[in-house]
C-alpha cells in the first residue's frame, strides 16, 4: 500500500479499505498522539485500540469519559470512511457502562449498519480487550465532497 494517488481504485473492497485507512492514518495526529492503533480495517468496519495512560484518568480514578469517546470516535471515522467518500459525523452518541481504569487497552469495534445515499449509521462496542465492554456508541455519518485518496475513483456497491 502506498499513500499516493492514483487514478484508478482497488477492485477489491479490502484493499481499498486498507489503502484509505492508511492515507488517513498518515494526517491523524490526533488519534496517534493518543496511543491508538488500527488493529483491522475492512469495508464499512474498524477496529482501534488505546492503551489507558495516567494523563486519561480523571478525579475519580478512572479513564476519563472522554477519550473514550474519542477512541470510539476514531473506530467510527475509519469505518465510514473505508469506502473512499470524505465521510465525518453528523450526531454520536455513548453509552458508558462501566469503568475503564489506568493500564486497561480499550478496544473500540465499528461495525456499518447502514450506509445509503449520503447518510450512514454506524454502532460502535467499547471493550477492555479480552474483558467487559465499557461503552456504546452510535454514530450517524454524512458524506461530504470529495474522496479520502484524492483522484483515486471510490467503488460503487449497491449501498453506495
Amino acid at each position: 500500500m502506498t499513500n499516493s494517488a492514483s487514478t484508478t481504485a482497488p477492485t477489491d473492497p479490502q484493499a481499498l479499505a486498507e489503502a484509505v485507512a492508511q492515507a488517513m492514518w498518515s494526517r491523524d495526529n490526533a488519534t496517534q498522539a493518543l496511543g491508538m492503533v488500527i488493529t483491522a480495517i475492512g469495508p464499512g468496519s474498524a477496529t482501534v485500540t488505546m492503551p489507558v495512560r495516567a494523563d486519561m484518568v480523571n478525579g475519580h480514578g478512572i479513564c476519563h469519559g472522554g477519550f473514550m469517546f474519542t477512541l470510539a470516535d476514531s473506530a467510527f471515522a475509519y469505518s465510514c470512511n473505508s469506502h473512499n467518500r470524505n465521510t465525518v459525523a453528523s450526531a454520536c452518541a455513548i453509552d458508558f457502562l462501566a469503568p475503564a481504569r489506568e493500564g486497561d487497552v480499550l478496544e473500540a469495534e465499528a461495525i456499518e449498519r447502514s450506509r445509503s445515499g449520503r447518510t450512514g449509521v454506524y454502532d460502535i462496542t467499547v471493550r477492555v480487550v479480552g474483558g467487559k465492554t465499557v461503552a456504546l456508541f452510535r454514530g450517524k455519518s454524512y458524506r461530504i465532497d470529495g474522496e479520502v485518496i484524492a483522484g483515486l475513483a471510490a467503488t460503487r456497491s449497491t449501498s453506495a
